[in-house]
């Protein structure tokens, strides 16, 4: 016994000390990444400042920046100047995913001079399919150093900044300052009325997009950019949004699902437009209606166009009564997470409602009698699927709810047409009902027991805690990971 409890003793030093050697040369790796990214991005510079020498007092651009930006050049609505306008513009792009990395993609091909990217993420191997910046060898690498990478290959002329942390309301003026115009290519309401915000008090004009399975939408906001209260200046995102949508609304691209083409396509639109923005002759942006671009790609036709109205008289950023300002900003007053809500994950069920993954293929033989719903729609169903369970999906349970609450009081509880009869005639068989993240399926168990399969608790209705996420990592390590 003496002797295993050694053993186990001088394994635990070894791992202790390989995970020391491993954490040592995670950031020996790091710091040689940054080294060449820095040694990379400086040749880029010097190689420009060299070219602009050569060529000062005769030509404004280098011969091989005439070669490489000609084809643009020669469009009408460019020409040399819009040229030398995109070289010496600073754009921001705040989100370095499926819309920054096209985005940033033509920007840098079209010659912009400097380009910035806000990020705190890292590559996955699931952003490969429409990140289009990042390759496979670059998983686990920071989004912006991997974009900053592709981006110096395609274009050393311009200047990369990589701002390696997701965007806060304290360092959010401080970042903007230095730049022309912002992009917003980010996926989640708190940090768009951020960056809108910001830019308004800063007076940068915006390009905002979204996209969401097979639909996408696209403004140019604060365009021309005014001083609070001026009437002419273009409106904001809370002049279109005023009020965020409900917290559980929101569907990310994790839920949602998203098309790579779709988001590309929006992201593409953003350079189009940023392009426009800052090689537009003075006086063409008020000529300008502002507008609400919808992109959908089953629909015909796909792109649709929504005329918006000017600045609302009462915004909280740019109306002359605004309340938002860059110290409620950086102070923090403005509660942004607060203001946009958040959907709690924690668990609306008891303990007793609720089993782990484990303990249910534990306690639980294929044979055993019981009734397994799948609330996920059918699509991720057919994906993977525990065997011999029933896909109802949640909205199809939430869907019937809204009818159960319209009866009368005095009224029994009809059970819904979309409950199968042997789990509707099966008085004791438990349920045990499933998702993707142990959200729905908790959801779904309160609204069965409404129904009264519960019986008053002599039926067993639980949920899987933690959906297949959980099943993944305690059952079956080999379930699809999508």
């Amino acid at each position: 016994m003496e002797d295993l409890e050694s053993k186990c003793a001088s394994l635990r030093t070894e791992v202790a000390a390989t995970e020391a050697q491993l954490a040592r040369l995670k950031r020996e790796l790091h710091d040689a990444e940054e080294t060449a990214l820095k040694s990379r991005t400086q040749d880029a510079a010097d190689a420009s400042t060299e070219a602009e020498t050569r060529v000062k007092g005769k030509w404004p651009l280098s011969g091989e920046e005439y070669r490489r930006y000609g084809r643009q050049m020669i469009v009408p609505q460019l020409g040399l100047q819009g040229q030398l306008k995109l070289r010496d513009a600073k754009v921001l792009i705040v989100g370095a995913g499926g819309l920054g990395c096209p985005a940033a993609l033509y920007l840098a091909g079209a010659g912009v001079g400097t380009l910035g990217l806000v990020d705190g993420d890292r590559v996955e191997s699931s952003n490969l399919h429409r990140q289009v910046l990042h390759r496979s060898k670059n998983v686990g690498k920071l989004k912006v150093d991997s974009a900053i990478e592709y981006l110096t290959e395609l274009n050393s002329h311009s200047t990369y900044i990589a701002h390696r942390a997701h965007l806060a309301p304290q360092e959010a003026p401080d970042i903007f300052k230095d730049y022309d115009l912002i992009l917003d290519c980010t996926d989640n309401p708190a940090t768009r009325y951020l960056i809108s915000d910001t830019a308004v008090l800063l007076g940068k004009p915006l390009v905002s997009a979204s996209a969401l399975r097979t639909e996408g939408q696209l403004m140019v906001l604060n365009n021309p950019p005014r001083p609070a209260g001026d009437k002419t200046g273009g409106p904001c995102y809370r002049c279109v949004f005023p009020k965020p949508p409900p917290a559980n609304s929101i569907t990310s691209c994790a839920d949602g699902g998203i098309l790579g083409p779709v988001v590309g396509t929006m992201g593409v639109l953003q350079a189009l437009e940023a392009i426009k923005v800052l090689t537009a002759l003075e006086g063409t942006a008020e000529a300008t209606p502002p507008s609400l671009l919808i992109f959908s790609a089953y629909s015909t036709p796909q792109f649709r166009t929504i005329k918006l109205r000017s600045r609302r008289p009462n915004c909280a950023v740019c109306s002359a009564d605004a309340s938002v300002t860059l110290e409620s900003v950086r102070s923090g007053s403005m509660d942004y997470v607060f203001f946009c809500g958040t959907v709690d994950p924690e668990d609306i069920l008891s303990s007793e409602e609720r089993v782990t993954p484990l303990e249910y293929n534990k306690d639980h033989s294929p044979d055993t009698g019981r009734h397994v719903i799948d609330v996920r729609d059918k699509v991720q169903f057919d994906i993977c699927n525990l065997e011999n369970s029933i896909n109802i999906p949640i909205s199809t349970i939430l869907a019937s709810a809204h009818s159960t609450a319209t009866k009368l009081a005095d009224e029994p509880t009809p059970l819904p047409s979309w409950l199968p009869s042997e789990i509707a005639g099966d008085s004791d068989s438990p349920i045990y009902v499933v998702c993707r993240q142990g959200n729905d399926s908790q959801t779904a168990v309160r609204m069965l027991k409404e129904l009264g399969l519960g019986r008053g608790g002599e039926r067993r209705i639980v949920d899987i805690k933690g959906g297949f996420r959980s099943w993944r990592e305690q059952v079956d390590p080999d379930w699809p990971d999508y």
